[in-house]
């Protein structure tokens, strides 16, 4: 005999939930606990359907999943002309859909449909020039700068809107994880400009206000980067023991794409090159 119950939660309460279950890599279950959810009000369940089109866009990042594109639409469903929120979400999924191959990083514009980039960063543009507060306008310029540097290859155009991005990410009542992302992205710049200095001090800072707000994968993810250094510095065998380690966790919790940026660098990949243009053999 198969028995149900019903309880009734405070929404921001289960939505916050929800996102500390997916900002910890339990996508799965994250999107089963907004997908139980019965709400009769038309603003809930618009706000249930965003927060699911979010989770979705983070296990598609890190797991490899493809679950965006059907939940941002069930999210257009259930709130028609959802507004900045939903289309901030779809310029990911877009940016991501041009920047990975087969799960593979592939930068440029090379290959890719031009007109195709020229919307995406006509997107980008529009989202910061309408953000409805200073912290959205910051992630906006923060995936501005993505699409530039990474979609068009105009890498030098790309750390002023990391930089305005880690101002309203510092401000006030900014976001951690924009000024977590802002300072990743600067932490590479710097790395590539040989300022090893600079980039220890973002990518650790980077590293805390992650492990701050329970974003496991991306936690992850900046331990390689540190591996990174500790490689640069020379010390080869810290290096491999962190990578190691990251190669691990990145298994357990199910992102692959991390897992194998780790077992590349393993072997001697360096994860912040840039990937050799391709050639016709």
């Amino acid at each position: 005999m198969t028995h149900t119950a019903s309880t009734t939660v405070d929404l921001d309460q289960l939505l916050a939930s929800a996102h500390d279950l997916a900002l910890a890599g339990r996508w799965e279950r994250a999107l089963g606990l907004l997908d139980t959810a019965d709400c009769a009000d038309p603003d809930g369940r618009a706000r249930l359907a965003l927060a699911g089109a979010e989770v979705a866009l983070l296990s598609d990042w890190f797991a490899g999943t493809d679950l965006t594109a059907a939940r941002a639409d069930r999210a257009e469903k259930e709130a028609p002309g959802a507004g900045w929120d939903l289309g901030f979400i779809r310029l990911r999924h877009d940016y991501r859909r041009q920047l990975l191959r087969a799960g593979v990083f592939h930068p440029g514009p090379e290959g890719k449909d031009p007109e195709a980039l020229a919307g995406i960063r006509r997107s980008a543009h529009a989202l910061r020039d309408s953000a409805p507060d200073e912290v959205r306008r910051g992630w906006a310029s923060m995936y501005l700068g993505l699409v530039v540097e990474n979609l068009f290859a105009e890498r030098a155009a790309a750390p002023a809107h990391y930089e305005d991005a880690l101002r309203a990410g510092d401000a006030g009542d900014g976001d951690e994880l924009l000024t977590r992302e802002a300072l990743r992205h600067l932490g590479d710049h710097a790395h590539d400009a040989g300022d090893h200095e600079r980039a220890v001090e973002c990518w650790e800072r980077a590293t805390a206000l992650g492990a701050r707000a329970g974003l496991v994968p991306g936690v992850l993810a900046q331990q390689l980067l540190l591996a990174v250094l500790a490689r640069d510095a020379g010390d080869e065998a810290g290096a491999r023991a962190l990578a190691r380690e990251v190669a691990r966790w990145a298994e357990a919790i199910g992102a692959d794409r991390l897992h194998a940026q780790t077992t590349g660098f393993l072997h001697g990949v360096d994860p912040t090159a840039v990937p050799e243009p391709e050639t016709d053999a």
